[in-house]
């Protein structure tokens, strides 16, 4: 196993605290599933803060940035059973990797965290 690409963001809370009060930024940025799980949790800053992050972290890692015709709503982070997130792999994020990095398998992961003023993102692509 070979690691790809690597990806780290910070936020600062408050940028997003004031964001999210616009429902379009909301709309923009976050898929449908991630806006429906947010409303069951208590610190909503805090979660679309670190998803946020999340999401630079994983277009740092492919190492393109927001280009190549990826956007925000492209990349889905989703917490399992235990609470763990995790990037969603569909088709899109599946053929710019491939394309990327040359390569047909391969493992997302990522590391999430936040304090009462930021929220910060580790992200690690590699092959299978």
């Amino acid at each position: 196993m070979k690691i790809l690409g690597i990806g780290v963001d910070i936020v600062d809370n408050k940028r997003i605290q004031k964001s999210i009060k616009n429902p379009l930024f909301k709309k923009r940025i976050y898929t449908f599933k991630e806006l429906k799980q947010s409303y069951t949790v208590n610190n909503k800053v805090g979660y679309f803060s670190k998803r946020f992050a999340a999401k630079e972290a994983f277009s740092k890692a492919l190492g393109i940035g927001f280009r190549m015709n990826l956007n925000f709503k492209d990349i889905e982070i989703i917490n399992d059973r235990m609470g763990k997130p995790y990037y969603v792999k569909n088709k899109k994020i599946t053929k710019i990797v491939q394309k990327n990095f040359k390569i047909k398998k391969f493992k997302c992961f990522l590391s999430i965290s936040d304090e009462k003023n930021y929220s910060t993102a580790f992200a690690i692509i590699q092959t299978s």
